[in-house]
């Protein structure tokens, strides 16, 4: 009996151990049950605040305003508090004892993920977490068609992650506009400025786009149709510049203070970057067209939708220099024909570009070669400097496309 007895409590699945598994498996459930009962309860105590508060706001009445924003924040964190709870009792067991779905296996490691941000960036943490936890609550009664719950959380849902998904951007905001921090990674923080407003571009605004308030704007709805035709197939990196274009564009309409005009500036100039580097990596290939065309369109919306609505500028010369810049744009406008009026758009976008470029201290010699080569092509620029043989200069005889490759002898 002493060995058996021995023989079995050194074996992995002796029968104790078994027993008090198969115990575990059948108790699941029930907690399970519990904390569904329970994150109803909180989310209709939420509901019932949230719709008190959205009242008195109207009512304009500062005293009860008060009183029903704390119940609101109140019901808030027990309504979180109760998700977390089902987490860590019931998704996290599930998974430990292999009886959880593929869904609950990634949406306690997309948990993890967002509570390993608590060391390194607490701000970042404490909005994410709330997302995450609203985002799990939703998915989960979208996917057990509960509509008559889905209905009456919709908006208050879409209220809240508006307000996470500013905070989250504004965030990154700060972060770049701290000079001092070099632990930084500044081309980290844009891609995470793009991902987070292509999150909220998949997951919010299609619900925000049928809100009455939004429901009229020509401008959003346009936007977010041409986004659309990204959420089809592979990207490159031209379709990947495309899209990030549109994100800023609709940015500039839902996300003016948490991105605020300085940072969205360096936003653009980041995009502006991009596009240089793309027109020489893809100058004499079937690309150099598409890519070409891309960028004239993205000067034109930089100009249009941020430097012409910049009031402060650090530079009272650069002030002066786009008044100019602008007045040669209007005045270009009142063309008739079109496409004299794309060449003279052509013509001035890359002169002030070059023109830039030429005040650069980083080497841009071979976007300021493809942009001589354009200016040349449009008669504007008759002889240029010999890059090869210094203090000579060398008229162009080949033939060339500014909206396609480039022919014949090089400058």
């Amino acid at each position: 009996m002493q060995e058996r007895s021995l023989k079995l409590y050194n074996t992995d699945k002796t029968f104790f151990v078994k027993i008090s598994n198969k115990l575990t498996q059948l108790l699941m459930p029930t907690k399970f049950g519990i904390n569904n009962i329970m994150i109803t309860v909180k989310r209709n105590n939420l509901l019932k605040a949230y719709n008190s508060y959205k009242e008195a706001i109207k009512e304009k009445n500062p005293v009860k305003e008060k009183s029903t924003t704390q119940k609101y924040e109140e019901t808030y964190a027990l309504y979180l508090e109760a998700i977390d709870k089902y987490i860590m009792e019931s998704l996290y067991k599930k998974v430990k004892n292999n009886i959880a779905s593929q869904f609950e296996k990634d949406a306690l490691s997309s948990y993890y993920t967002v509570v390993n941000l608590k060391d390194t960036n607490y701000t970042e943490y404490k909005h994410r977490k709330q997302k995450y936890l609203l985002e799990l609550e939703y998915q989960g009664l979208s996917t057990s068609h509960k509509s008559a719950q889905i209905n009456k959380i919709t908006p208050f849902y879409i209220e809240k992650m508006d307000t996470l998904y500013k905070g989250i951007i504004k965030n990154y905001s700060v972060q770049l506009a701290d000079s001092l921090n070099k632990i930084i990674n500044k081309e980290e923080i844009y891609t995470k400025v793009f991902d987070t407003i292509e999150e909220y571009v998949i997951n919010i605004l299609p619900m925000k786009i049928q809100q009455e308030e939004y429901r009229g704007n020509k401008e959003l709805t346009s936007e977010y149709e041409k986004y659309q035709k990204f959420l089809i197939g592979k990207l490159d990196d031209i379709d990947t510049l495309e899209k990030n274009v549109i994100l800023l564009a609709i940015s500039r309409i839902l996300f003016t203070h948490s991105l605020p005009l300085a940072t969205a500036e360096n936003c653009y100039i980041k995009l502006l970057k991009d596009a240089r580097n793309m027109l020489v990596k893809y100058n004499k290939t079937n690309k150099y067209i598409t890519i070409y065309n891309e960028f004239i369109n993205f000067i034109e919306e930089y100009n249009l939708k941020l430097l012409s609505t910049k009031v402060y500028w650090d530079k009272p010369n650069e002030r002066d220099e786009y008044k100019i810049f602008w007045n040669q744009y209007q005045s270009i406008q009142k063309i008739t024909d079109e496409r004299e009026l794309r060449k003279q758009k052509e013509i001035l976008f890359i002169k002030e570009d070059l023109k830039l470029l030429n005040r650069s201290k980083n080497d841009y010699k071979e976007i300021i070669k493809i942009y001589k080569n354009i200016l040349v092509d449009f008669g504007v620029m008759k002889q240029l400097k010999n890059s090869a043989k210094s203090g000579q200069t060398q008229k162009y005889t080949g033939k060339i496309n500014c909206r396609g490759t480039v022919c014949g002898n090089t400058l």
